[in-house]
Parts: structure tokens; C-alpha cells; sequence
């Protein structure tokens, strides 16, 4: 695997690229079978979900099955990387590519501090309110609300959440008033349109009761390294063109019409720099067996053949 930081224009750090090969299938793996989507992690069942494009949302049964491939994380390693999402980002991407357990697979990745979830919350709303907000809540089913948030940028734990009470939480607390709270690990998938938590659901649960903001990095799929060049030169020609299409509008009108350069150079920026972080939609396999055997697992974890509902 091949790591790189990841600049905006001003230099600022915007997240870790991960280039992965020789890893088709993840340990983390997520089949579909139509509108029904599989989560396994080393063959143990530990999400069912089943897509409403009708109501706009999932419906989801969540198994006991789930466990993080991150090791607990000592109070000396928190404190030896407080304050720096940086070096936080290499420890997890060390951590996603020598576990068998993690959801990477060959391509390439983006391990991000800057995350969508940060946007939606109002001034006037409370760090415990709108966290706690963006959490589905719901064990072992739930519902994954598309148009809860007009887009659905929420926050979907990969098991139970534990209570501020929780020891786990309690010691997670007295970091995060300190400032070294190590970051909660998100992984963005598409299917579900949400984020899960890979890593740190006490981390969370520790923030949201000190009413504070979490720190965050989140895991998605990017533009390939392949694809880099060819859509590097379709920017590089929307540029052009743009400035093709000023010259001629200056030629007819006069050089009161602007070169272009001051708009079309400023859309270039974005456009290249949307190359190296925008989510591209996650990989899902085909579910072997198809709807049938993913009837089969539901029946088995459920006890239920009245779900899903619809």
C-alpha cells in the first residue's frame, strides 16, 4: 500500500490517500441482492438492510456480530497524538491495512478529517443535541432516515451504544475535556447513504456527553490513481474552453468582457481538487445465492419472518 498526505490549495492537510492492491475482496465486505444489501466481516453476518426507495430510507437489522479491528488505544498513544489528526490518520490506516477485519479492498482511499457531518449543524444547537441527533438509534432493527437531515449524513454504530455511565466512556470523557480525544473512525457507505462507526463508539458517546464536538476521520472510496491523468486532462480542457469561449465574446464585444481566468481558473482549482477527495460509491460484491440466501441469513438472525416489514 502506498500513503500520501493529502494538501488543499493553502497547504492545509485534508486527509491521507491510500492506495491498496492485491486485496480484492475486504474482511468488511458489503453484497447486494437486488434492493437487499449484506454488511459481513469474516463470513459473520453484522448488518441486513433492505432499501425503501419508496419512503426514501433503510431498514436495517443490526447483529451482535460486529468487532473493531482497531486495538483499544492506550492513554500514553492518546497523548503522545493529541491535536493531530495527521498522525492519527497513519495510525488507522496502519491498523486498516494489517487487519484482515477492515473494509479495505484494492483502489484507492481517502482517510479525512474534513467530514460532510460538520455542515449541518445550526450555531444555535448544542454540540450534545446535534450529535446525539445524527445518531440512528434502533437495536437490533432501526430505520435510516434519508430525508431526516434533507441528506442523509448520519451516523449509523456498527453495535449498541454504550451509556455516558459506561467506564469505557467515563475514561474516554476525562481525555476529551483534556483535549486528547483520540478520533472516532467513520466509514461512508453509499448503499446505506450514512456513515458507520468502525472505531469508537465510546469515543462518541464520551464527546457527545461532555458536549463537545467529536474528532472525526472519515474512510471512503476516491477517485483511482488510474483514472487520475484522464480526468486530470478533462479539467485541464473545460479550462480551456472556457477561455476559448471568453475570446470569442471579447472578439464580438469589446474588452469590456473578461478573459475568464478569473472564474474558470478558481473552477479548475475545485474540480482538481475534488479528484483527490471525492467519494466515489462503495464497492458491494454480488450476494451469493442471491435474494434467497439473503432471506435465508435474515430468517437465521432475525428468529422473524415478518421482516423486513415491507
Amino acid at each position: 500500500m502506498r500513503r500520501s498526505d493529502v494538501t488543499s490549495g493553502d497547504g492545509t492537510w485534508v486527509g491521507l490517500s491510500l492506495d491498496v492492491g492485491d486485496r480484492y475482496q475486504p474482511g468488511l465486505c458489503v453484497f447486494t441482492a437486488g434492493a437487499q444489501l449484506l454488511v459481513s466481516q469474516l463470513l459473520r453476518p453484522v448488518l441486513l438492510a433492505v432499501a425503501e426507495e419508496q419512503h426514501g430510507g433503510v431498514d436495517f437489522w443490526r447483529t451482535d456480530g460486529y468487532r473493531s479491528f482497531v486495538p483499544p488505544l492506550r492513554a500514553d498513544m492518546a497523548r503522545a497524538l493529541a491535536g493531530s489528526p495527521e498522525r492519527w490518520a497513519h495510525r488507522f490506516a496502519q491498523y486498516l491495512v494489517e487487519s484482515p477485519g477492515s473494509p479495505l479492498h484494492e483502489g484507492r482511499w481517502l482517510l479525512s478529517c474534513e467530514s460532510p457531518l460538520r455542515r449541518w449543524r445550526h450555531a444555535d444547537t448544542s454540540h450534545a443535541e446535534y450529535w446525539s441527533s445524527m445518531l440512528v438509534e434502533g437495536h437490533p432493527d432501526g430505520y435510516v432516515d434519508w430525508f431526516l437531515h434533507s441528506h442523509s449524513w448520519e451516523v449509523l454504530p456498527l453495535r449498541p451504544m454504550p451509556d455516558a455511565d459506561d467506564s469505557r466512556v467515563k475514561a474516554y470523557r476525562k481525555q476529551a475535556r483534556e483535549g486528547r480525544l483520540p478520533p472516532v473512525l467513520l466509514w461512508w457507505v453509499s448503499g446505506l447513504d450514512c456513515h458507520v462507526i468502525l472505531d469508537g463508539h465510546a469515543r462518541y458517546a464520551a464527546a457527545v456527553a461532555e458536549s463537545l464536538e467529536p474528532p472525526l476521520l472519515q474512510l471512503h472510496r476516491t477517485v483511482q490513481r488510474d483514472d487520475l491523468a484522464a480526468r486530470t486532462e478533462e479539467a485541464v480542457g473545460f479550462y480551456e474552453g472556457e477561455l476559448a469561449r471568453f475570446a470569442e465574446l471579447r472578439a464580438v464585444h469589446g474588452l469590456a468582457v473578461p478573459d475568464g481566468a478569473a472564474s474558470a481558473g478558481p473552477q479548475l482549482v475545485r474540480i482538481l481538487d475534488d479528484l483527490n477527495t471525492a467519494q466515489q460509491p462503495t464497492w458491494a460484491w454480488p450476494m451469493p445465492g442471491g435474494e434467497n440466501e439473503w432471506r435465508h441469513i435474515a430468517l437465521e438472525v432475525t428468529g422473524s419472518q415478518s421482516w423486513p416489514r415491507t
